[in-house]
């Protein structure tokens, strides 16, 4: 029974739930996908949570990177957990329905944890151009002043980036349907259902993507342009292999997580791709917050060898 209220100033249907349609599409399935993303969401707790811990504990993790990592493991455990759990119950008990206000909130925190991931990202590329690029000078350059304004930056970014939407979205009213056809309150899905002028909601949030989206991933690109040039100009093979082993778990995560998110938002909105961007949001929102501490752990020396001694 979904709950629904009369608005009495001008006889509009006010809704007050929305029906997260989700995976609801493959019945026969459901018992399996909850299985599968309760493994998934159990690895990403446990992994992200050891990595943040490991490089408290360790002295020898107490550098700029594994700063950055240490808070790149507690943003994916925020990450995560907006989205994980309600798909779980939803899963489970079959119920699909989230409340307005529910539903904001979830969407509030993916965009500020989402636009946070992205200066973070760009933080820890920028910090190994420093480390390849310009070695003699990174201690002076990367100071825990500059570690602290980078990270501080990202969250700021992230929270004001979250308060301007949340201001206009709040804005909004939702008059029916209330299917939105996700697994999470996501924005394209949420602003069509609304019966408000949704103008300027959508060039608050065009102008909000054209500063938040582009702005990290030109940084990272430029970073890692100036990084293989220099990678390149180093004579002996031995030591490219080393500079390259120093970034490219940071590679690989950009390009999962960029290319991923990329897909989703700029292909087309026809009806045949909707079943694909589901299955390609699957991958930023759950998959990528999964395989980042297990990049980092496998991929990284430092890293193996605090595992090493936490095991002894």
């Amino acid at each position: 029974m979904h709950l629904i209220e009369k608005a009495e100033e001008d006889n509009q249907t006010i809704i007050t739930e929305f029906i997260l349609l989700g995976f609801g599409n493959l019945p026969e399935l459901q018992l399996l996908l909850f299985l599968v993303f309760l493994v998934i969401y159990i690895v990403t707790m446990s992994g992200n949570i050891f990595i943040f811990a490991l490089v408290v504990a360790d002295q020898h993790l107490h550098t700029p990177m594994y700063y950055f990592l240490g808070n790149l493991s507690c943003l994916e455990t925020c990450y995560i957990s907006t989205i994980l759990p309600r798909v779980l119950v939803s899963l489970l008990t079959g119920d699909r329905t989230i409340s307005v206000s529910g539903c904001f909130a979830q969407f509030y925190c993916f965009v500020c944890f989402i636009t946070t991931e992205c200066y973070l990202l760009a933080a820890m590329s920028y910090d190994r151009y420093l480390a390849i690029c310009k070695p003699l000078h990174y201690a002076v350059l990367m100071n825990d002043k500059l570690c602290l304004q980078l990270v501080a930056g990202s969250w700021t970014s992230g929270f004001l980036t979250c308060v301007i939407t949340m201001c206009f979205m709040l804005q909004l009213t939702f008059c029916g349907p209330n299917e939105i056809d996700h697994f999470f309150c996501d924005f394209s899905p949420m602003l069509k259902l609304s019966c408000s002028d949704t103008s300027m909601m959508t060039l608050i949030s065009f102008i909000l993507v054209s500063i938040n989206a582009p702005c990290p991933f030109l940084l990272i690109v430029t970073s890692y342009v100036c990084i293989i040039a220099t990678i390149l100009r180093i004579p002996s093979t031995t030591g490219r292999k080393k500079a390259f082993s120093t970034c490219s778990s940071h590679l690989i995560v950009v390009t999962v997580f960029y290319g991923t998110l990329m897909t989703v938002y700029l292909l087309p909105k026809t009806n045949t791709l909707k079943a694909l961007n589901k299955v390609f949001s699957v991958f930023y929102t759950v998959l990528t917050p999964m395989l980042n501490p297990l990049i980092y752990s496998l991929r990284n020396k430092e890293v193996k060898e605090a595992l090493r001694k936490v095991i002894r």
